[in-house]
């Protein structure tokens, strides 16, 4: 079997598993590449070695940050156990990344105020729901309109980064906004119920068969659903309306610093990362930082401590004595 063929193999016994679509295109990434790394062997003829000199050569050549090997070690993982049926070995044995991560680029609150008022109408509600509620980019343009809680000013995040669901804060200002945003839905739903060719808004695969009907109720549908109904090619080319595009919202993004004249490199997580420093400026308890961005391990939210503490709060420069 060729490269191609195989790697196009493990995308569709992938989609017959349900994987989400960003998961198959990594793992066939990492796949790809290990296979280029041993001279285009096929797998099934390598094992345990291959992938410890590998994965080491990760490290120690590409100096890949640790999140990132992990990656690739659990792209491998998924292509010896689930596809091939060859399981590695519990104690792979190479060398671990090191690489220490870098501190996230942060906005002042001035900045970031700036930046949110020069963005576009199209992306502005979206951009202050990653703000203001501390969503990653998949999270914010994933949004179902049911997932807006306003009794308990709540925004619901299912099936974050790592499977994780939980309930983050809703920002006030954004109701009105997000009402009307709603409404917008509504016109949508409506004029894709009355098409005789509507299959309804995808719904991953252990929903759609616990709640048959689901796909067709106003709630499922996306709260930034794209302008174009599409036809869903991992489903029999059911018609569709899928979510905003995401990399319209990058790029609204990047637009909108520039503008700002912010000279610092801005993407959608910096408004995350913002998000974060703000709250921990504000003297919120980094416990409650730590269950607002989903992280599974405090250190991961501790980072933005070192932010805090590396400028004016922290050590004082002894340059301020002379």
């Amino acid at each position: 079997m060729s490269e191609s063929l195989l790697l196009n193999s493990i995308g569709e016994f992938m989609i017959t598993r349900r994987f989400a679509k960003r998961t198959i295109q990594t793992y066939i990434y990492w796949i790809k590449r290990y296979i280029i790394f041993n001279n285009k062997q096929h797998p099934s003829k390598l094992g345990n070695k291959e992938v410890e000199q590998y994965l080491t050569y990760l490290s120690n050549e590409e100096n890949v940050a640790p999140g990132t090997q992990t990656i690739a070690l659990n792209s491998l993982v998924f292509l010896y156990r689930e596809f091939l049926g060859s399981p590695l070995s519990l104690s792979l044995n190479f060398n671990k990344s090191q690489r220490q991560a870098k501190l996230p680029v942060v906005l002042t609150k001035g900045e970031t105020a700036s930046l949110l008022s020069l963005v576009d109408t199209q992306h502005w509600l979206l951009a202050n729901i990653m703000y203001g509620s501390g969503l990653r980019l998949m999270e914010t343009v994933r949004l179902r309109v049911q997932d807006i809680d306003f009794d308990y000013m709540s925004v619901l995040v299912w099936q974050g980064k790592g499977g994780k669901n939980r309930r983050v804060t809703l920002a006030k200002e954004l109701v009105e906004p997000l009402k009307l945003q709603i409404d917008i839905c509504k016109k949508y739903f409506e004029l894709d119920s009355n098409s005789m060719h509507y299959q309804g808004v995808w719904l991953p695969f252990a929903l759609k068969k616990k709640y048959p009907t689901a796909a067709k109720e106003f709630g499922w549908h996306y709260l930034f659903p794209s302008a174009r109904l599409s036809r869903d090619p991992h489903d029999n080319n059911k018609v569709r309306r899928h979510h905003i595009d995401e990399s319209s919202l990058q790029k609204a993004i990047k637009k909108s610093a520039k503008l700002a004249h912010i000279e610092k490199v801005v993407s959608c997580h910096t408004l995350r990362h913002s998000f974060a420093t703000h709250l921990l400026q504000r003297g919120a308890d980094i416990r409650t930082v730590q269950e607002q961005l989903g992280h599974s391990d405090i250190r991961t939210t501790q980072i933005y401590t070192h932010v805090i503490q590396a400028g004016a709060n922290g050590v004082r420069s002894p340059l301020s004595d002379l």
